[in-house]
């Protein structure tokens, strides 16, 4: 359980995808003018990782590694399809974000008209291939630890998002310089957070 606990925590603050990584960063800074819109896409990444990455795992683990297929038969002991492994997880996400996007878009089309093309494009956003590429890098020893990975990267996101998102909200009644207004101002904050994230490096779980 401690080592559950472990993997979750450093996924969300060591190893944030935005500031450990700055995957996902597209949408990131496109969706994060308003706390709303971060809350929504933040959500439906988390759903989106939490689900494709322990299926990805599987799939890996199953179907593509080297002598996964020994389940079937001893004599697949030799085949291996790990060069499948970006084509099927990439067809994982995007029926998955295709499944996000027909129930936001059922449930909260508010929200589905404020989210726009960033909603399917959740399909290419880097953080989401990411997650599954490092459970395969980190070859977790089960489905559970791969699980936990992939909600703790969710909410990391989420985290960076909503907290971006409430920055700039903030920043528009500040006086900031105006070649900085805008993208500048938020890069510039994202890298303070970052460097602020990296403190967290030093925790021992």
């Amino acid at each position: 359980m401690q080592e559950l606990v472990s993997i979750f925590v450093k996924a969300i603050f060591v190893e944030n995808m935005i500031f450990a990584y700055f995957l996902g960063m597209c949408s990131y800074l496109a969706v994060s003018k308003t706390v709303k819109t971060g809350v929504g896409l933040g959500a439906a990444v988390i759903f989106v990782l939490g689900i494709t990455v322990p299926i990805n795992y599987l799939i890996e683990n199953y179907l593509l590694a080297e002598g996964a297929l020994t389940w079937i038969d001893p004599s697949f002991a030799s085949v291996d399809l790990s060069f499948l492994s970006f084509i099927m997880f990439i067809a994982v996400i995007a029926s998955m974000v295709q499944l996000v996007e027909m129930i936001v878009e059922k449930f909260a089309p508010a929200l589905y008209g404020a989210l726009g093309i960033f909603l399917p494009l959740i399909a290419v956003n880097c953080s989401i291939l990411g997650g599954s590429l490092f459970m395969q890098e980190r070859q977790y020893t089960n489905i559970v630890e791969a699980t936990a990975f992939s909600l703790g990267s969710g909410v990391g996101w989420f985290l960076a998002i909503v907290a971006i998102a409430a920055i700039r909200e903030k920043i528009r009644y500040s006086d900031v310089p105006a070649p900085l207004r805008g993208l500048g101002i938020t890069f510039i904050i994202t890298g303070l957070m970052g460097i602020a994230f990296m403190s967290f490096m030093g925790v021992e779980l």
